[in-house]
């Protein structure tokens, strides 16, 4: 049986890797995490531009989108801070994100008399945090622990020829031993969502695929505007994508042949094992952290074009059909798995390579994004500000 290296929560799930996260509840809150941040080694923070002026539905988004990425199994502890006079309400962020038994706390910028003393009261906590946490023990553990998001950007023909199908056999394994797979990108599942209807379970989950496309396409329509451009982008046309029905048929091979059992929301926890839906926006680092705060511990990122982008607490693994792709971004690609369309292997044989990466991701091995240090982080916005 395939193992991975890991470490166990209070609440009984498994993080890949042990982090410190600092967490500003809002966007005025971002100089002083970052300031205590640069004076904890090893600590990652989630600095975005929210937390004040909304309400109702995108209030709440980036409530849970903050939550869950505290309650994420790859972080070990979080420092949440909050400014004092936003929309979100930090003491409720503590306490939810406290439900799962790691160690976190709150300090607030005016209770705390400024940016200075919050720095260096910040800092201490920091410390307390990181020590707690260091004492974590890694364990062994087996492949039904492991929620892998897939994702696919700077797409280009090869996307659909190969390392999205490649992927979609590495999904079929990871469900075989009993783990889950989420997809997302509503947008990029448009022209192709009949076929993966016909995946779900029943009727309910199928209509609700169903649902999440319509929600958009009516969005677009009341705006009054046309996505192509914007989807496929210039970049996916100018790779060989000419629609986005073409871009969507390579987009929903990366889950493999599993049943769809469910569609969940935007940063919704992953409902179960298996193969899910996360109803999502197709921009990149948007949905990379969707898929984080719901609870996925790595993602595997297939691209033609090339594209660096990361995530703060959740490894991503670059994987490439693209020959040139691969030698031009060569510091930002994990797997290349050109060979397949060169005749030279196979899709199930390019499949296991990025099985194997994923073990050894999942058990300590860096990313390339994660030695590169790229964390980052957006939430998507549903309303007007205020």
């Amino acid at each position: 049986m395939t193992t991975f290296k890991g470490y166990r929560r209070q609440d009984g799930k498994v993080g890949i890797r042990n982090h410190l996260l600092l967490l500003p509840t809002v966007v005025c809150a971002n100089q002083v995490v970052n300031r205590i941040q640069q004076q904890i080694p090893g600590a990652v923070a989630i600095p975005h531009q929210h937390g004040c002026s909304q309400v109702g539905e995108d209030k709440d988004q980036t409530h849970n989108v903050l939550v869950g990425m505290g309650k994420n199994p790859n972080v070990g502890a979080v420092l949440v801070v909050s400014l004092g006079c936003e929309v979100m309400n930090a003491e409720q962020i503590r306490d939810e994100i406290a439900e799962t038994g790691k160690p976190v706390v709150w300090i607030d910028i005016q209770d705390e008399g400024g940016s200075v003393n919050t720095i260096k009261k910040g800092v201490e906590l920091a410390r307390e945090l990181n020590q707690q946490i260091s004492t974590i023990p890694v364990e062994e553990f087996p492949l039904s622990e492991l929620a892998v998001g897939v994702k696919c950007g700077g797409s280009d023909a090869t996307s659909g020829l190969c390392s999205n199908p490649a992927l979609g056999k590495t999904s079929d394994r990871i469900i075989e031993n009993g783990g889950s797979i989420i997809m997302g990108e509503t947008t990029e599942v448009i022209g192709a969502e009949h076929i993966l209807a016909k995946k779900a379970v029943n009727e309910q989950v199928s209509q609700k695929l169903f649902a999440s496309i319509k929600r958009f396409e009516n969005e677009i329509e009341r705006m009054g505007v046309d996505m192509r451009g914007g989807n496929p982008s210039p970049g996916n046309i100018e790779g060989g994508l000419s629609s986005i029905e073409e871009k969507s048929l390579g987009c929903i091979s990366k889950a493999g042949t599993a049943p769809l059992k469910g569609v969940f929301e935007y940063a919704d926890p992953i409902p179960g094992k298996g193969f899910y839906f996360m109803d999502s926006p197709g921009n990149d680092i948007e949905c990379v952290s969707g898929m984080a705060a719901a609870g996925v511990q790595v993602v595997c990122f297939t691209t033609g074009r090339g594209t660096p982008t990361g995530n703060p607490i959740v490894p991503v693994i670059k994987i490439t059909g693209n020959e040139l792709a691969a030698k031009n971004m060569a510091d930002n690609i994990d797997v290349d798995t050109s060979s397949v369309l060169r005749g030279e292997e196979t899709l199930t044989q390019a499949g296991e390579r990025i099985f194997k990466e994923i073990v050894e991701v999942a058990s300590g091995k860096e990313t390339k994004a994660e030695i590169l240090g790229h964390q980052e982080f957006s939430i998507n916005r549903i309303g007007i500000s205020l």
